[in-house]
C-alpha cells in the first residue's frame, strides 16, 4: 500500500493512504446537461525568465496541450482570464497571442472556446471613460476576429473611473452595441480584485445586481451569460432567477458549485451552468459529473463532484487571487506540466503546508488522475525543501 506523506503549518509529518485514480472515462458524445468551461492557466517554460515583472515565457506546447486534454473531456475552453494570470504575470503581448493560439486549438478539436476581452493593454492607470470604450472594443474585435467567443471582464480603468451606476451603462452600452456576437459579462469580486470594489456602481451585490441586470435589458440580443464571481451562492441564484430568457448564467463560485450546477434550485432556472477555475484543477472529475447528469443521475453527480468542493475551497482560499498556485500545482501533479512553476514566480505564492492541504483533498476526492506520479512528484518536492521524509 502507498502512502503520502503530508506536513502540517507546525512542520510535523503524517501518512495518508493513497487512493486510486477516480477511473473517469471520457464522454463519448458532447455533455448535454449543462454548459462547462474551463478557465485555464498557462505554463511557462522551464528554463525562461519568468521572474517577477519580466514578460510572460509561455511552454506553448504545454499550454495548448492543456487545453486538448480539456477538450477530449467534453468541456470547453475560457482563456486569457484569470486563471491564466491576466494582472499577475501575463502581459498584453502574451495574452494577445495565447488568444491567437487557443482559438485556433478550439478550431482543430472542435471545442467551445471563450476568452477574455478587458482594458489592460493600456499601461496608464487611468483613463477617459471615452478611453475605456475605445480599450474594450480593441479587445473585442481583436477576439471576434481570432473566432473565439468574448468574455467582457471587469475593467479596473472602468472601476477607477466610474462615478456611479450610469457610467457602468454608458460604458456597457457602447462596447456592447459594437459586438458583432452576444458576450458573456463576467463580475469579478474583490477577493479576486481588490481593485474592483464598488463594480457596477455599488458596494453591496443587491443594488450592483440591479445594475448589471439593467446593462443586460438595455441591450438586447447583445449578452449570451453572465459569469458571476462573487463566492456568494445567494447572489448567484438572485441574479439567476431574474436573467431574460435566452441569457445564462455561468457560475465562477469556487466556494459553491456543486449545488449551483446541480438540481437544487426551483422555478424556471434551478441551476446554473459553469465557467470555473476550479475546473481546470479537476477536469476529469468534473466530466464524470455532467456525465452522471446526462444520465439522469443526480446522486451520481454529487457522489462524484460533491468531495472536490473541499479541495476547491483550498485551492481558493484567501488571499484568493493566489488560487492560480494551486490550479498549476495539480497541473503539474497530474502531468500536464514538466515542472510546478508559473509566469511572474507566483509558484511561490502558497506554502508548503497549503500546498500538502491541496495534495490530501486532491487525494480524498480521487482528483490524482496518476497517483503514483503525484506521489512520487509531491514526495520530491518535500526533499528539494529540505524536509525529511
Amino acid at each position: 500500500m502507498s502512502t503520502l506523506r503530508l506536513l502540517s503549518a507546525s512542520g510535523a509529518l503524517t501518512d495518508a493512504e493513497l487512493n486510486s485514480s477516480g477511473g473517469y472515462q471520457r464522454p463519448t458524445a458532447p455533455l448535454r446537461s449543462r454548459v462547462a468551461y474551463a478557465a485555464a492557466h498557462v505554463v511557462p517554460v522551464v528554463w525562461g525568465d519568468n521572474t517577477p515583472g519580466q514578460p510572460a515565457d509561455i511552454d506553448w506546447d504545454s499550454t495548448l496541450a492543456f487545453r486538448r486534454n480539456v477538450y477530449s473531456w467534453g468541456l470547453g475552453v475560457a482563456d486569457a482570464m484569470d486563471t491564466a494570470q491576466r494582472n499577475m504575470g501575463l502581459d498584453a503581448a502574451a495574452t494577445r497571442e495565447l488568444i491567437s493560439r487557443s482559438a485556433q486549438v478550439a478550431r482543430e478539436e472542435g471545442g467551445s472556446v471563450v476568452v477574455g476581452v478587458n482594458t489592460d493593454h493600456v499601461e496608464e492607470t487611468h483613463i477617459s471613460l471615452d478611453q475605456v470604450v475605445d480599450a474594450y472594443k480593441s479587445q473585442l474585435h481583436f477576439t471576434e476576429e481570432q473566432g473565439a467567443g468574448p468574455v467582457l471582464m471587469a475593467s479596473r480603468h472602468l472601476a477607477r473611473v466610474a462615478d456611479g451606476a450610469d457610467d457602468y451603462r454608458r460604458v456597457y452600452r457602447e462596447v456592447l452595441s459594437s459586438a458583432t456576437t452576444p458576450v458573456v459579462l463576467h463580475w469579478l469580486g474583490t477577493a479576486f480584485d481588490p481593485e474592483l470594489s464598488g463594480y457596477f456602481g455599488a458596494d453591496d451585490w443587491q443594488t450592483a445586481s440591479g445594475v448589471l441586470l439593467d446593462i443586460i435589458a438595455e441591450n438586447p440580443g447583445k449578452v449570451a451569460g453572465v459569469k458571476m464571481s462573487l463566492l456568494n451562492a445567494e447572489s448567484e441564484i438572485s441574479v439567476r432567477e431574474r436573467l431574460p430568457e435566452g441569457v445564462r448564467m455561468f457560475t465562477g463560485d469556487d466556494f459553491n458549485y456543486v449545488s449551483l450546477i446541480g438540481d437544487s434550485g426551483t422555478g424556471a432556472r434551478p441551476y446554473s451552468d459553469a465557467l470555473l477555475g476550479a475546473f481546470a484543477a479537476i477536469t476529469p472529475v468534473a466530466s464524470a459529473a455532467i456525465q452522471a447528469l446526462d444520465a439522469g443521475d443526480a446522486a451520481a453527480y454529487q457522489r462524484i463532484l460533491g468531495p472536490t468542493e473541499e479541495l476547491s475551497r483550498q485551492v481558493f482560499a484567501a488571499p484568493t487571487f493566489y488560487y492560480k498556485t494551486g490550479v498549476a500545482f495539480l497541473s503539474w501533479l497530474n502531468g500536464h506540466q514538466p515542472a510546478f512553476q508559473m509566469v511572474g514566480g507566483l509558484h511561490s505564492a502558497r506554502s508548503l503546508p497549503h500546498l500538502s492541504r491541496i495534495v490530501e483533498l486532491a487525494n480524498a476526492s480521487l482528483a490524482l488522475e496518476d497517483p503514483e506520479l503525484a506521489r512520487e512528484r509531491w514526495h520530491g518536492m518535500l526533499r528539494l525543501n529540505g524536509v525529511s521524509l
